[in-house]
């Protein structure tokens, strides 16, 4: 079990709120249900993203009365190309999902924020990363941020066929898991290291709230040191929630 924390070490950032018109520079399909598309222009000028978790939103229709948000994790952001790429799942019929199957290279876009950033340093003990397919982002960029030094647990709830490869320089257990119970399960089986450690997990509301229960109140990790956030919600749109 792993060493009580009794304050948080995360660092809140507020960044300032801003609108940028983008076009389409580049994208690639990450497997069969994902597309990534990177997004330039001078307007990504000042583009700040602290955080792995961070979230910007995709704004559709955006001169209506009626403009589409939806929230997207910053993949990835080269602040000297002025590049900044997200990735999309392509799945259901939902707006944002059909705007992103439909994008070309040369489409303009609206992005806004990231309003703020959850700063985890990356010098904990150990680090516990538990998500679905829509966590998988923000999973994949913190494996790409964390040191050589830095050892990480990983449980994935993702489709077989949109399982890829995610580089690390960290000390990384990858476990990939078939659906909610495998994942419960899954967490609940792991013996939580000894030390300092942190713990993050997002995917779909209940699921996220029943993970962050299994961690704190059945395997008693610091509620000082968990972020659990809801990305998104059965039967509901446009949903972002932090469960803390």
């Amino acid at each position: 079990m792993n060493t009580e924390t009794h304050t948080s070490r995360v660092v809140r950032v507020r960044h300032e709120l801003r609108r940028r018109t983008l076009h389409i520079v580049a994208i690639d399909t990450l497997s069969p249900h994902v597309r990534a598309i990177t997004f330039g222009g001078e307007a990504l000028q000042g583009f700040v993203s602290a955080s792995f978790d961070d979230h910007v939103k995709l704004i559709l229709n955006a001169d209506s009365d009626t403009p589409v948000m939806r929230d997207y994790t910053p993949r990835g952001y080269d602040a000297q190309a002025q590049h900044l790429t997200i990735e999309f799942a392509l799945h259901g019929e939902g707006p944002a999902a059909q705007w992103a199957a439909n994008a070309q290279v040369g489409d303009t876009a609206v992005i806004g924020g990231p309003r703020g950033s959850f700063v985890v340093p990356m010098d904990y003990d150990w680090h516990l990363l538990v998500g679905d397919s829509s966590a998988l982002p923000a999973i994949a960029r913190r494996l790409q941020e964390l040191p050589a030094s830095a050892r990480v647990w990983v449980v994935a709830d993702v489709p077989e066929a949109d399982r890829r490869g995610l580089p690390s320089a960290a000390q990384l257990t990858l476990q990939w898991v078939d659906g909610t119970e495998a994942c419960e399960a899954a967490v609940r089986a792991l013996p939580l290291p000894a030390g300092d450690g942190y713990a993050w997990c997002a995917g779909e509301a209940r699921t996220a709230a029943r993970l962050r229960q299994i961690l704190v109140d059945e395997k008693g990790h610091s509620r000082h040191a968990i972020r659990a956030s809801a990305y998104w919600k059965q039967g509901a749109q446009a949903h972002h929630e932090d469960l803390n």
